[in-house]
């Protein structure tokens, strides 16, 4: 038994190699469907997703990492902050509620005076919200 080299046996294993060798000499994909073949690998940066963006192609978000094209590192912080100061709100939403959700006990009265600031109208998402608080908008999501 000390022959044994898988999990079947020798004579097993030895006809397993032979019923596969064609496939992998053969030099090209095993699969019937070419959408199931694994993607190729490649050293050039451009194969790689996590190499990052040529300068020369950059938008204008300067090519800083999570900051999508038309919006600035800051209005990406300042749009988490009110996210995380209004989760919970229902929308669509009026500047009255707005406020009341963010002028909890222990939280920031700044964030609540800007959204008082709004101008009284309904307000769809907090996207909404952000846009007119001049954070910036996303052109493109993905």
């Amino acid at each position: 038994m000390g022959d044994s080299t898988g999990k079947h046996g020798a004579r097993v294993d030895d006809q397993l190699e032979r019923d596969s060798k064609d496939l992998v000499r053969g030099g090209h994909g095993t699969r019937s469907e070419d959408w199931r073949e694994a993607e190729p690998v490649s050293a050039e940066a451009s194969w790689d997703p996590a190499a990052g963006e040529d300068p020369a192609t950059l938008g204008s978000s300067g090519g800083q990492v999570g900051t999508p094209p038309g919006m600035t590192a800051a209005d990406v912080d300042e749009r988490s902050a009110l996210a995380r100061l209004l989760v919970g709100v229902r929308y669509p939403a009026r500047v009255k509620d707005l406020v009341e959700h963010a002028s909890k006990p222990g939280e920031t009265t700044a964030a609540a005076d800007a959204l008082r600031s709004l101008p009284d109208r309904e307000y769809e998402n907090l996207a909404d919200v952000a846009e007119e608080l001049g954070y910036g908008r996303e052109e493109r999501r993905f």
